[in-house]
């Protein structure tokens, strides 16, 4: 397969693909979609592209952890890494893979090495030159357990070596073939370093980073702000923005404000410029505010979603989990708690991600007449209490949430207490500072939420494989051989209509047996003033800012 430099085209949204850790910052989807307003502000930057000049000041929910890509496992530090780096590859809306820093590539037969033709014209901030050698050096670097790099090392997978063909020519080696590789290689977590500043800095990178991108980091406070400037050089944008130069702006200021009130606030006073992150019962006011705009864009990969433990009694029984999936009502905690700026999930993948199969939208509809009769066949009879009982044990749900309270994921969990005592189920709350312990080494958990940020449908196999690639039970503990073989085809499947067909079937698979319960697709959210134009959204719901200006 061939795939050659094609004309820039005027796309708003980009999809780039992100895998965040399970317990890292920030969860959402891959496939961006605007609200009307952020169409708009697309439109008007265009108008007056021309504007030059001048700071963008962007209050951030929470600090980076490092500006190192290879070693971050946070979703707040993309906002800031897409600044400074740059990829090889770009995944477009409509999930195609379009030249970077490449030019072009092919694909060998049997799928098993990318060989790519690098741009000339491309130096780091550094004034190193990027070629092949380069290229080489970052992914050696983060399989070098010395780099300690996480989310970026899962992203590269199956990588296994480089070999430098010429000095704009590298040969990406895999131990299997994977159809994730290429949509993976356009992720920030894999953006380029600089061989030269990793070499000087070491395990500092990450306070001193230096890529190719369109900003040059300038200085980082910690937990006070992030400052860039402009790259007066840089010429290379890929076709997810419309500006290919330099950006307009003099530089971006990141403020890190951590609290909602004071962060939206600080939008309100025109303290700063935009922020991101806004509550839903701030949404709704700003959407009124004639100063302000409210952008959105929902993230795409794995919405947020509750997994039962299928090693636990009575939840490894299909109709103990079907009575609570017609007992719980979504669409009320979905309404109730996010005042309709979520969408609700119906599937264990978000709209916009290749394969998404939106028949299963509408197709659980809560029903307690229903959920009782599961319940009754199955022997729990209700006590005296309303909390039915079996053998001379209650039944019992250990429901599992971690602090703090983000996203008002503490808040589901208190409702869907209530609900679920109205069919006799007693839920059991845990909200614990230490998650990882709880759920990921003792497994000790009936229903625990997460989600995950990609573009790939493949990310479902880390969650619904029987086993992860490091043998150990994925977080719904399923263990179906059908399904098992689905995903492994899935992986490798050159065929994109038998890929969707494939992944479909798993998605089916997975609401039938009530593996889960699905419940919203986060939106990634910034408030800004009238006078920031041009800021556009890459499929992870996080912001691009080569073509914004700010209106004079």
């Amino acid at each position: 397969m061939r795939f050659m430099k094609t004309k820039r085209s005027k796309a708003i949204f980009a999809a780039a693909m992100m895998m965040v850790v399970l317990l890292s910052a920030c969860g959402s989807q891959p496939t961006a979609q605007e609200s009307p307003k952020a169409e708009a502000s697309a439109s008007d930057a265009e108008q007056t592209a021309a504007a030059q000049g001048g700071e963008l000041t962007y209050a951030l929910a929470t600090s980076p952890d490092t500006l190192d890509p290879h070693r971050s496992g946070l979703a707040v530090a993309v906002r800031v890494l897409r600044t400074i780096y740059d990829s090889l590859v770009v995944q477009l809306p409509d999930n195609t893979i379009k030249p970077w820093l490449a030019k072009e590539w092919t694909v060998s037969e049997d799928g098993l090495s990318y060989t790519f033709k690098l741009r000339e014209d491309v130096k780091f901030h550094d004034g190193t030159p990027f070629n092949a050698e380069a290229v080489k050096f970052n992914f050696d670097r983060i399989l070098d357990p010395a780099t300690k790099a996480a989310n970026a090392a899962a992203l590269l997978q199956p990588y296994k070596s480089s070999e430098v063909i010429d000095e704009y020519t590298v040969k990406l080696n895999l131990s299997t073939p994977s159809r994730a590789f290429l949509g993976n290689l356009s992720q920030a977590l894999l953006g380029i370093v600089s061989p030269t500043a990793a070499k000087q800095y070491g395990d500092q990178l990450g306070q001193h980073p230096v890529g190719t991108g369109p900003y040059k980091f300038v200085k980082w406070e910690e937990n006070a702000g992030i400052q860039v400037e402009r790259n007066p050089d840089y010429q290379w944008a890929p076709e997810l923005v419309d500006n290919p130069g330099a950006p307009y702006l003099d530089g971006v200021n990141f403020r890190i404000i951590p609290e909602e009130a004071t962060r939206i606030g600080s939008v309100q006073s025109k303290q700063v410029l935009a922020a991101e992150t806004v509550p839903p019962q701030n949404a709704i006011a700003l959407k009124n505010d004639a100063e302000l705009q409210l952008l959105q864009a929902n993230t795409v990969g794995l919405p947020y979603t509750l997994f039962f433990n299928l090693d636990h009694t009575p939840w490894n029984e299909l109709k103990a989990r079907q009575a609570v999936q017609l007992a719980v009502d979504v669409d009320a905690i979905v309404k109730t708690l996010y005042l309709g700026t979520y969408e609700r999930a119906w599937s264990p993948l978000s709209p916009g991600i290749f394969g998404y199969d939106p028949s299963l939208e509408n197709l659980i509809k809560p029903d307690l007449t229903k959920s009782n009769q599961l319940l009754d066949e199955l022997g729990w009879v209700k006590g005296a209490d309303g909390i039915r009982e079996k053998d001379g044990k209650k039944l019992t749900l250990h429901y599992v949430d971690g602090t703090p309270n983000r996203e008002k994921r503490n808040d589901i969990a208190v409702i869907i207490q209530q609900q679920l005592k109205q069919i006799g189920i007693a839920v059991e709350v845990e909200i614990t500072k230490d998650v990882r312990t709880v759920v990921f080494t003792n497994g000790d958990y009936d229903l625990y939420g997460n989600s995950q940020v990609n573009s790939d449908p493949n990310a479902l196999y880390s969650f619904y494989h029987s086993y992860d690639p490091d043998g150990q039970p994925t977080l719904s503990r399923l263990n179906s051989p059908e399904v098992d073989e689905w995903l492994e085809q899935g992986r490798v499947e050159p065929d994109d209509a038998k890929r969707a067909e494939l992944y479909q079937k798993v998605q089916h698979y997975i609401i039938d047996n009530a593996i889960i319960l699905p419940i919203y697709v986060y939106p990634y959210t910034v408030a800004a003033s009238q006078s920031v134009q041009g800021i556009k959204f890459d499929s992870l719901g996080y912001p691009l800012f080569n073509d914004v200006s700010l209106k004079k």
